[in-house]
């Protein structure tokens, strides 16, 4: 004689995969898309930074020593 069997107390999930994200992690990225997204459409609003010659010399002359 086979055991009895006692039936599911809850029903089988449905496959379905419930995630909720907060809102800054949807609103975050976008907001970076569309600011590098206005940068490459115009390139000219983005200015490279005033480089210290002092620093710009030191760095050189790491060059020369790390590199034969």
């Amino acid at each position: 004689m086979s055991a009895p069997s006692h039936p599911r107390s809850h029903p089988a999930a449905t496959g379905g995969v419930d995630i909720r994200l907060p809102w800054w992690a949807v609103v975050l990225p976008a907001i970076a898309f569309v600011t590098l997204l206005l940068l490459i459409l115009n390139p000219a609003d983005g200015h490279a930074a005033a480089g210290d010659p002092a620093l710009a010399h030191v760095l050189g002359r790491a060059k020369d020593l790390l590199l034969p």
